[in-house]
C-alpha cells in the first residue's frame, strides 16, 4: 500500500484522487481483517485438537486471501502504471506537437521579417526618389 501511495504521487490528479480512496478502503479492510485474525487466535485453545486443524486452515486461508490480495493489488498497480506511462507517452506526443508549431512559427516570423525590412528599404528609396522629383520641379517652375 506504501508503494501504492508514492507511484501516486506522480500520477494526474484525477486518477490520484480516486485511487487514493481505493487504497484508503485497502487499509480499512486490511486492519478488519487482522482485528478478525486477532480475535480468532485468542479463541483457539492448545489442547483440543479439532481447533488446531481449523488453526492450520485459517492460517492457510489467511495465506491464501493475502496473495489473493497481493494479486489484486498488483494488477490494479500495473495498471495504474500502465495508464500513466500512456498518459506520458501522449504528453511527449504533444510535446513534441507543440515544439514543431513552435519552430514552424519562427521560421514563418522570419520570413515576414525579411519582407517587411524589404518593403520598408522600398519605402525609403521611393521617398528618396520622390524628393529628388519634387526638386526637379521646382527648379523647373
Amino acid at each position: 500500500l506504501r508503494e501504492m501511495e508514492e507511484e501516486l504521487k506522480y500520477a494526474p490528479v484525477p486518477f490520484r484522487n480516486q485511487m487514493m480512496s481505493k487504497i484508503r478502503a485497502y487499509r480499512r479492510d486490511l486492519s478488519m481483517f487482522q482485528r478478525e485474525m486477532r480475535s480468532t487466535d485468542l479463541g483457539l485453545g492448545r489442547g483440543n485438537q479439532g481447533d488446531t486443524k481449523y488453526g492450520i486452515f485459517a492460517t492457510e486461508n489467511e495465506q491464501s486471501t493475502n496473495l489473493q490480495s497481493q494479486r489484486v493489488l498488483l494488477l490494479q498497480g500495473t495498471d495504474s502504471l500502465n495508464r500513466a506511462s500512456e498518459s506520458i507517452e501522449r504528453s511527449h506526443r504533444i510535446a513534441a506537437e507543440t515544439d514543431q508549431i513552435g519552430t514552424d512559427i519562427i521560421e514563418e516570423l522570419g520570413e515576414q521579417r525579411e519582407q517587411l525590412e524589404r518593403t520598408k528599404s522600398r519605402l525609403v528609396n521611393t521617398s528618396e526618389n520622390l524628393s529628388k522629383s519634387r526638386k526637379i520641379l521646382r527648379s523647373m517652375s
